[in-house]
């Protein structure tokens, strides 16, 4: 059973049942203005990007000292004007317990659990043994998933898996100069040290990820991305899917595996 490759479809590409509206609006980044003929023009960017939010629940990692904050964006309604707040979602596996040894205790893939919701828009960082807070982000950002250290005790091959870093799957640029932060942007890919910081990019920019796979036999995750070749910033369903893979046990260690011709 352990040289059979396992795949477990995951998080990347997984709707929820909340409103799309609210998920491909975003937030404005920049002025967007009439010219004479009434067609709107997107101009300079928004200096001081002040969005209203607040935070929900505290997410508990493997390791004490370590805490998360999701911080969402806050909407109110057009008609009545009351504000509302996303929640925490998390992805779960469909996958039974394959092989003794094996419990991920539902989680998405073993020593993570995988979180998202609409509005997402940063994370809060909580040191309890220096009692320092910092966050993911210096600026909001669309946040699709985010993948941190489980509480539950997980195993694979036995073993007891502990993570100690975060990835992030976001939308953090106006890519295709809309003036929106939205789901029509490139979809970037980020690692950050178990304290939050050290910020380093998976896939490469020029990408936008689109869907991943799990291979519990090597502890690799593959990164299905569509590369951006006409530079437009947005993806179109004729660019070419590219797959990527990443080493769980040392994400720095990374590379493409499959390029389309």
């Amino acid at each position: 059973m352990n040289n059979i490759l396992i795949v477990i479809i995951i998080g990347f590409f997984i709707v929820s049942c909340s409103d799309d509206k609210i998920e491909t609006k975003g937030f404005q980044v920049s002025e967007i203005i009439e010219d004479e003929s009434g067609q709107k023009v997107v101009g300079l960017q928004i200096d001081s990007l002040k969005l209203e939010t607040r935070p929900r629940n505290v997410l508990l990692t493997f390791n004490s000292e370590h805490r998360l904050i999701p911080i969402y964006k806050v909407n109110y309604d057009k008609k009545t004007n009351k504000p509302s707040v996303g929640t925490n979602e998390f992805h779960s596996s469909w996958v039974e317990e394959y092989e003794k040894g094996n419990n991920w205790n539902k989680n998405l893939m073993p020593g993570f659990k995988a979180v998202y919701g609409y509005n997402f828009v940063n994370v809060s960082h909580y040191n309890n043994a220096i009692k320092t807070e910092n966050k993911l982000f210096e600026k909001p950002v669309l946040i699709k998933t985010l993948y941190y250290p489980t509480f539950s005790k997980d195993t694979l091959n036995y073993q007891l898996v502990k993570r100690n870093f975060y990835m992030v799957s976001v939308y953090d640029e106006d890519t295709n100069k809309d003036g929106f932060i939205n789901v029509k942007d490139l979809r970037r890919f980020y690692l950050f040290d178990i304290n939050g910081q050290n910020k380093k990019i998976l896939i490469p920019k020029e990408y936008s990820v689109m869907s991943s796979e799990y291979d519990s036999a090597n502890d690799y995750m593959y990164v299905f991305a569509k590369k951006d070749k006409n530079q437009n910033g947005q993806i179109e369903s004729n660019e070419p899917m590219d797959i990527f893979w990443i080493n769980l046990k040392n994400p720095e260690s990374n590379g493409l595996q499959y390029k389309t011709d």
